[in-house]
C-alpha cells in the first residue's frame, strides 16, 4: 500500500468511533459477491443495500457492466475499509480480439475491423505483451469513470466529446498468454489498482499495428478474495446475505496486526496509544504512517493504528469500538 494512500485513509483523519452490533438493522461486514454480466456494480451495491436495509454500502474496485467476477461489497461501517480492498493485487482473465477497435476499448462501442490484417504470430503476441509487465504509464479509456475538467470522462464521451486523459502508472505483475487463435486471444493478468484491462488490449493492438479490442473480462481475485468463493446475488436474495457477510477484519487482513487486551479496550475506545513491542508481521524500518490493524482475542477489528517503531506505541487513528 503506497504511503499517499495511507495518508488518504488515516493519516489525515481525526479519530472516529463506531459501535459494532449485529442486529439486522446495523449488519457489518463485506460480502463477496460474483457480478454477473449486464450489471452495474452500482445496481449490485443497491440491491445488496435493500438487503441490509441499509444505504451504508460501498463497493471495492468498479467492474464494467460486461465484465463479471469479484465485487467486493461492504456493508455499515466497513464502509471506512473500502480503499483498504481496492489496493489489494488483482487478477483478471480476459478475452480480446485482434484486427479491430472500438470508441469504448471493447465490444460494446462502435466496433470498426481494421483492413487487410496479417495475424501476428503467438511469438509476437506474446513477445509484446509481456512489455506492459512492469509499471507503465497507462491512458485510461476515453469511456471510463475517471474524472476530467470536474466531470466522469464516459460522460463527455456519451455526447461525442474527445476528452484529454493524461497517462498515469499502474503496475501489471504478471500477464500470461493462455489461448491464441487469430483474432481470439485470451490471457491472464495479475495487476495492481486502477489498472484498465482494456487499455491493455487497445495498446496491444496499436503496438501490434492491428488494433485490439476487449471482448469478455472475468475477475478472479482481488486480495483474498477469490471467484470460487464469491455469491451470487440470487443466492444473496434467497435468505443467505447474513450468513454470507464476512467480518471487517477480512478487508485488512494482510496488514499488520496487534491483539488487544482486554484491560485496554476502554483507553481503545476513547483513542488513547497503546503499549506495543512489535505489531505481528512488522517489518523493521516500515514507515510510522503504515496503518496496523487492532483486534481483540476473538479476532474482531476494533481500530486501525499508526505505529511508532521507536517509541513502542500504537496511536489509533480510526476506531471501530464503541466507548464503554
Amino acid at each position: 500500500m503506497s504511503i499517499s494512500l495511507v495518508h488518504r485513509i488515516i493519516g489525515s483523519r481525526p479519530i472516529r468511533h463506531f459501535s459494532i452490533c449485529n442486529s439486522v438493522n446495523s449488519l457489518v461486514g463485506l460480502l463477496n459477491v460474483n457480478k454477473p454480466a449486464g450489471m452495474t456494480s452500482r445496481r449490485v451495491v443497491d440491491r445488496v443495500a435493500k438487503l441490509a436495509r441499509t444505504k451504508r454500502v460501498g463497493h471495492a474496485g468498479t467492474l464494467d457492466p460486461m465484465a463479471t467476477g469479484v465485487l467486493v461489497v461492504c456493508v455499515g461501517w466497513a464502509t471506512r475499509l473500502v480503499a483498504f480492498v481496492q489496493d489489494r493485487p488483482k487478477t483478471y482473465s480476459a478475452s480480446f480480439l485482434l484486427g479491430r477497435r472500438s470508441n469504448t476499448d471493447d465490444v460494446t462501442g462502435d466496433v470498426v475491423e481494421t483492413p487487410d490484417v496479417v495475424p501476428p504470430s503467438r511469438a509476437l503476441v506474446d513477445e509484446q505483451l509481456q512489455t506492459f509487465v512492469g509499471t507503465i504509464q497507462q491512458v485510461p479509456p476515453q469511456f471510463s469513470a475517471v474524472h476530467v475538467d470536474g466531470q466522469r470522462a464516459y460522460k463527455a464521451a456519451r455526447q461525442g466529446q474527445a476528452v484529454s486523459i493524461e497517462a498515469r502508472p499502474v503496475e501489471i505483475r504478471r500477464i500470461t498468454l493462455v489461448e491464441y487463435t487469430y483474432p481470439q486471444l485470451v490471457v491472464d493478468i495479475e495487476c495492481g489498482s486502477g489498472t484498465y484491462v482494456r487499455s491493455i488490449g487497445r495498446d496491444l493492438g496499436n503496438a501490434l499495428g492491428c488494433g485490439a479490442l476487449m471482448s469478455g473480462l472475468v475477475r478472479r481475485s482481488i486480495g483474498e478474495f477469490t471467484l470460487e468463493a464469491a455469491h451470487t446475488i440470487e443466492s444473496l436474495e434467497q435468505g443467505t446475505f447474513a450468513a454470507c457477510l464476512l467480518p471487517p477484519r477480512y478487508a485488512v487482513a494482510h496488514l499488520p496486526r496487534f491483539v488487544c487486551a482486554p484491560t485496554d479496550r476502554d483507553e481503545l475506545a476513547r483513542g488513547r496509544a497503546l503499549a506495543c513491542a512489535a505489531p505481528a508481521n512488522w517489518v523493521p524500518g516500515m514507515p510510522n504512517v503504515a496503518p496496523v490493524a487492532i483486534v481483540d482475542a476473538g479476532d474482531n477489528l476494533l481500530a486501525l493504528a499508526e505505529y511508532d517503531e521507536v517509541r513502542q506505541m500504537l496511536q489509533p487513528r480510526q476506531v471501530f469500538v464503541a466507548d464503554s
